[in-house]
């Protein structure tokens, strides 16, 4: 059952819409995500097996870029979508969200 919730706008109209998101990048999203688990469970493989510093620094730095990755294809696919729909319906607390998640995406 989908949730639905509502916003009220500057001028006093009210938007309902859901959180429940349709994407085109759901599936790589979730691929990439598989990847990026996978090679962690390496990497504590590797810390349990006693493996040098230097190769499992190397390894969470390759980790890290995939998750760079990951961030820049959902951030796309997030403004294609949900950005789009909410500056059509005047929906102010979803491009202030953007904005937070951003912020917190360059600390």
């Amino acid at each position: 059952m989908q949730e639905f919730h509502e916003h009220t706008l500057k001028d006093g109209s009210i938007i309902r819409h859901s959180h429940t998101h349709s994407h085109t990048q759901t599936k790589q999203v979730k691929t990439r995500l598989r990847n990026i688990i996978g090679h962690l469970e390496g990497v504590c493989n590797m810390v349990e097996e006693g493996r040098d510093c230097s190769e499992i620094l190397v390894q969470l730095s390759a980790i890290n870029s995939s998750v760079r990755k990951l961030k820049s294809v959902i951030l796309k696919d997030h403004v294609e979508h949900c950005i789009v729909d909410a500056v059509q319906n005047g929906d102010e607390e979803t491009i202030k969200k953007l904005k937070d998640a951003m912020d917190k995406m360059m600390e």
